[in-house]
This record gives structure tokens, C-alpha cells and sequence, in this order.
């Protein structure tokens, strides 16, 4: 009966450390959700922010693939490790003056310890993406949060721009199932895609955006394409 006892007791204290561990990180997954629509967890899949793959012993401002650092940032010679990033979560502004992270800091130690645990893991190499994590932004289609976009290659004719055209403050924008749609111009932005999601050469899309129904985004494969855009009264 006692050894029965002293084993429970052993397992549990062994065990222990390992579910604390565990429930560090998902409280941490949770965190994470905040930074997702800026930072990806994928190799190289950049966005607002760069990419959080394989970030611990990486230096500040090098990821190759990202082309947004901040001078400050890349002349920082900060290399990021648990104590560096600690730093920079509780408050980046004191840490690196002059950066560009439109982020004020989490002042609370536990948040940033949880954060840090699930992103350890998250970023090691041959970590699997972390889904769950990277919830969308609700009311934008789809284009501002952090889950990954929808591929824009093999396009529905009701995505696949064919013609614009702009008159006063007006675009009128006509896609391949004949349908011609007028915008305000305030509220048709124009974008460019040119990663492996991004739509075809010569076959630009357009996504919705808000929650009227009466704002979109026409998203290029490159600058050149813009030049489809015609004035026609």
C-alpha cells in the first residue's frame, strides 16, 4: 500500500513539471493570436512582420526573405535568445529606439513567459505550423488576418478582374463572368502579390473587403499590371 502510494507520488512529481510545461505553452498559443495577423510561423512566409521561423539564435533585422527592417533594427546587433526576447516583448521602443513595430509591449511577466514557451517550440526547425494559433481578423475577407490567405492562382470568373476602368471618383470593375461592379474610389484598394498564392500574369483578383459589401481589393501579380487600369467616361 505505501509503495503503491510513494510511486503515485513519484510519477506525479515527475509529471509535474512536464504539465506545467504544457499548460505554459497553450496559454501562450492563445497569446500568440495577437501577433499573428502581422507574424507568421512558416519558413520565409513573411508578412506584416517577418516570419517567426527558426528565430531563436537568428540576429535582429536579417532574415533574408524580409525586406521591412527598420535601420534601427538591423544596426542593433541584438541576437534574439530567451533574455533578448523578453526584452523586446516587454518593451521594444526602449529597447531598440527608432524601430518600426507598431507594438507597445506585454507588461505582465507570466504573459510573456507563456508567449515565449509557445513560440520556442512553435519556431524550432521542423516545427509543424501552428494553425490553431494564427486566427483571422473577422470582417475582412480574409485579408488582414494571420491564417494563411486563399491561393490566388485558378481563379473563379467571379474573382478574375478582366477590365477597369476609372471615370471621376468612380472604378468600374469587370470580371470574367460578365458582371461589372462601381466603386467609389476611396473604397477599391489595389494590391500586389507576387509570392507562389499570388494570382497568375495577366489574371488579377478581386477581394472582397469590410463589412458592407461595398469596399474590395484588386491584388496584382506586380506593379507592371497596374497599368490595366483605364480612364473611360
Amino acid at each position: 500500500m505505501h509503495r503503491t502510494l510513494f510511486a503515485a507520488l513519484a510519477a506525479g512529481l515527475v509529471l509535474s513539471p512536464i504539465h506545467a510545461q504544457q499548460d505554459r505553452v497553450a496559454r501562450g498559443e492563445r497569446d500568440f493570436r495577437v501577433c499573428a495577423p502581422c507574424h507568421s510561423l512558416e519558413p520565409d512566409r513573411n508578412m506584416t512582420g517577418p516570419s517567426l521561423a527558426g528565430l531563436w539564435g537568428r540576429k535582429a533585422g536579417s532574415l533574408p526573405s524580409f525586406e521591412r527592417y527598420s535601420d534601427a533594427l538591423k544596426s542593433s546587433g541584438i541576437v534574439w535568445d530567451d533574455r533578448s526576447l523578453d526584452g523586446w516583448l516587454t518593451d521594444p521602443d526602449r529597447m531598440v529606439l527608432d524601430n518600426e513595430m507598431p507594438f507597445n509591449g506585454i507588461k505582465n511577466p507570466q504573459d510573456r513567459a507563456d508567449l515565449l514557451a509557445f513560440l520556442k517550440e512553435a519556431t524550432k526547425p521542423g516545427a509543424a505550423p501552428q494553425r490553431t494559433a494564427q486566427a483571422p481578423m473577422g470582417g475582412m475577407g480574409g485579408m488582414m488576418g494571420g491564417d494563411r490567405d486563399p491561393s490566388l492562382k485558378n481563379l473563379e470568373p467571379a474573382r478574375h478582374v478582366k477590365a477597369i476602368t476609372y471615370c471621376r471618383d468612380t472604378y468600374r470593375v469587370t470580371t470574367a463572368d460578365g458582371k461589372t461592379r462601381s466603386f467609389w474610389e476611396r473604397n477599391l484598394r489595389f494590391r500586389t502579390d507576387s509570392s507562389k498564392d499570388g494570382p497568375e500574369k495577366g489574371a488579377p483578383a478581386i477581394m472582397p473587403a469590410g463589412m458592407m459589401g461595398d469596399r474590395a481589393g484588386v491584388i496584382f501579380s506586380g506593379p507592371e499590371e497596374i497599368k490595366m487600369i483605364a480612364p473611360k467616361c
